[in-house]
């Protein structure tokens, strides 16, 4: 198994299997313009020359990026697949110097073992502005934040419209 950066024809295997997860809720759905758009912040695991998983890194800025996405196909996991992303993008996010790296995780045992820690949704201000405030589990998420840096000590996206929506903070 290996990872890469991902290609703009990779796009519609990355849909493929974070759809596989969207379906029962494990992951967010994402369609396939969104994975077109932002195809750049994906990294894709190979074994023998088919892709069997992939994950994500958005920046936010230099003070912070998120890992999402993480997945890797049933048939292939237990198998130091999903180890293997998750270091590529903190190669990544090390690369681009950001100081702390955010995620949403219902597995945090298996974050934990790869040097992310708990943190509190109200540490990460800008990751809740941009995701959580449309997510179709706002109001009863059972995602747990980890963090693995420093925690930002500022936000760069703006508060949301009241109107919009009440985040629960």
């Amino acid at each position: 198994m290996r990872t890469r950066k991902a290609i703009l024809p990779d796009a519609r295997r990355i849909h493929e299997l974070i759809a596989a997860y969207a379906m029962d809720g494990t992951l967010l759905p994402r369609n396939l313009a969104e994975i077109c758009e932002n195809v750049r912040d994906f990294v894709v695991l190979e074994d023998r020359g088919r892709t069997i998983g992939c994950g994500a890194l958005h920046l936010y800025g230099m003070h912070l990026a998120e890992i999402r996405s993480i997945t890797v196909a049933r048939f292939a996991q237990g198998q130091g697949g999903g180890q293997l992303l998750v270091k590529a993008l903190l190669g990544e996010a090390k690369k681009h110097r950001v100081s702390c790296i955010c995620l949403f995780t219902r597995t945090p045992e298996f974050f934990g073992r790869l040097g992310f820690q708990l943190a509190q949704r109200e540490d990460l201000p800008d990751k809740v502005r941009k995701d959580c405030c449309v997510c179709p589990r706002l109001n009863n998420c059972d995602e747990v934040a980890m963090v693995r840096g420093e925690l930002p000590k500022f936000a760069i996206l703006p508060e949301p419209p009241r109107w919009l929506v009440k985040l629960p903070l």
